[in-house]
């Protein structure tokens, strides 16, 4: 199928890129073109991830910051690698004593929901097993950018206004003083075109190079992250810190129509995305632009989401083995409950037994899938003083009962919504794709890969077609130029379709394949400031 622009009136007028030495697919221009910088010097596409990955904390500061997490997925010498690189909540707080503290659920801002940043530790972990470059030769952009100064991008400008209108609004107190010191020191956001810079990030990003994160775990680093925690009445401490490790897991998959589709298991939620792929393909999809098509997919991901957020968590603390959520049998009984109209899904019972996103390849046949954010834009709104440090708030992902498999304890792991994926066919690397956007991740995952294989479009086409989000319920967000036709029959099946004008909900994502010739081809998102940059 080709792409119509009657269709799809995005304007979007990008063309699909072709490289051969290596690409960098990424949200921001600058740290594209770092990454590349990296490969041009000698790097692999593991070089060049981290490379991205340090320079977007600086930025694109809006999505993604070092007190964040990090997921990615590594294609090196024909087998793919899974890296966990999220943390735990600090071993003192409990369900409990947030409801003696008055709590009803977990905050947005503040303390409370600061988990272990695990963003240092992964870019460690990746160098140490796959890099060729130094810790401090891929972290020099980012460093340099940090102390120098950037001219602030279009998408990272109005999002940066639009986070410190609700900071601005919402945190109240001294221990936020210094989220409004860093990132609005003229009493505003910067505008777009206007420079920033932050020199303690710059140090932090040479300490961590340095010290190949050691610092930040165990050294100069933990020690203001535990001395600003005890001074306003924060549960981290400095041995939660020294206790982290980035971890190394089994990636996991389901067959979709002959490719084999990959995400990191729990605690993330790709297998969200598996379930919902694994419902869909015992349907036929022959048209792209078909009501039959739009309702079974909504219908699929519904159910699969609603089985994600009930048994998804720590994968210590799950009742639901993975195994059982994407199994050929239990798809087949979910699949069952897809009719004619919309349905407000339950969860079913199997048998017991601000995020950036990049894409990295080089010439060598390494490509990367990484995923990296501080949640809700900055974060927490807690700045370490003198690190440039936003603390992320992914602990708000946990829930206060006690008898949910998500609920929070001290060393435990949150519900993630940061998910990398990555495609292969018969044994070989297709390549890395992927979504930023909290809970249209997984949606905007299977969304891409059927445009991929059922609708046959180049990476580029498949991040510019229109996409649909589900909310809740029979709830469903579609972007403005989504197809009128689809609207009214949707509605005429009972979804509840709202028209959204801005397209930030609906995710941002980059995709590389590799073509039959051994060249790279990729797409960037039209939502964003998304830049290829390529060899």
């Amino acid at each position: 199928m080709k792409y119509d622009p009657l269709l799809y009136p995005y304007p979007s007028k990008r063309n699909v890129v072709y490289g051969k030495k290596g690409m960098v697919a990424t949200s921001q221009p600058l740290a594209a073109q770092a990454g590349l910088e990296i490969l041009k010097k000698g790097g692999n596409a593991i070089d060049a991830a981290v490379a991205t990955a340090a320079c977007l904390t600086v930025v694109e500061p809006t999505s993604n910051g070092i007190g964040g997490d990090l997921f990615a997925l590594v294609w090196s010498e024909g087998k793919l690698h899974g890296l966990n690189s999220s943390g735990p909540a600090p071993q003192l707080i409990s369900a409990k004593k947030l409801k003696e503290e008055g709590l009803r659920e977990i905050p947005r801002y503040g303390w409370v929901p600061v988990t272990v940043p695990g963003i240092p530790a992964g870019w460690s972990q990746l160098l140490e097993r796959f890099g060729q470059l130094s810790f401090s030769e891929v972290v020099e952009p980012a460093v340099k950018y940090a102390r120098d100064g950037y001219a602030v991008s279009v998408t990272t400008g109005r999002n940066w206004q639009e986070a410190y209108n609700t900071y601005a609004d919402r945190l109240k107190g001294e221990q936020f003083k210094h989220w409004f010191e860093t990132f609005a020191p003229n009493g505003r956001a910067p505008n777009p075109g206007e420079v920033w810079m932050s020199e303690d990030h710059a140090r932090t990003l040479e300490s961590i190079g340095e010290t190949k994160a050691e610092s930040f775990y165990r050294g100069e680093i933990a020690e203001k992250i535990d001395a600003f925690s005890k001074q306003y009445g924060g549960y981290m401490r400095k041995e939660d810190l020294a206790a982290y490790n980035a971890e190394w897991v089994e990636p996991v998959s389901i067959n979709y129509r002959g490719y084999d589709v990959w995400e990191i298991p729990p605690n993330g939620h790709g297998i969200v995305a598996l379930m919902a792929l694994n419902i869909a393909k015992g349907f036929d999809f022959n048209k792209k632009e078909d009501i039959e098509t739009y309702h079974k997919q909504i219908e699929a991901l519904k159910l699969a989401y609603t089985d994600g957020r009930r048994y998804i968590s720590d994968s210590a603390a799950m009742e639901i083995e993975v195994e059982q959520l994407l199994s050929e049998e239990y798809a087949a009984i979910r699949r069952s409950l897809i009719g004619e109209s919309a349905i407000i899904p339950e969860p079913g019972k199997p048998d017991s037994s601000g995020t950036v996103y990049l894409a990295t390849a080089d010439g060598m046949g390494n490509m990367v899938s990484l995923i990296q954010s501080n949640y809700m834009a900055f974060g927490s709104g807690l700045v370490v003083p003198g690190t440039g440090i936003a603390l992320h708030n992914r602990g708000n992902n946990f829930v206060l009962d006690e008898s949910h498999c998500n609920c929070i304890a001290g060393g435990k792991k949150p519900y993630h919504t940061i998910i990398p994926g990555f495609l292969t066919k018969d044994g070989n690397a297709v390549g890395p794709f992927g979504v930023m956007g909290g809970f249209m991740q997984p949606q905007g995952h299977m969304q891409m890969i059927m445009n991929t294989i059922d609708f046959q479009l180049n990476p580029q086409q498949a991040l510019d077609a229109p996409r649909w989000q589900w909310t809740g319920e029979n709830r469903i967000e579609v972007e403005p130029y989504f197809p009128r036709h689809i609207i009214e029959q949707l509605k005429a099946r009972g979804h509840e379709v709202d028209v959204q004008q801005d397209t930030d909900a609906f995710g941002r994502g980059q995709i590389i394949w590799k073509t039959k010739e051994g060249t790279l081809c990729g797409g960037t998102e039209p939502r964003t400031d998304g830049m290829i940059a390529v060899w």
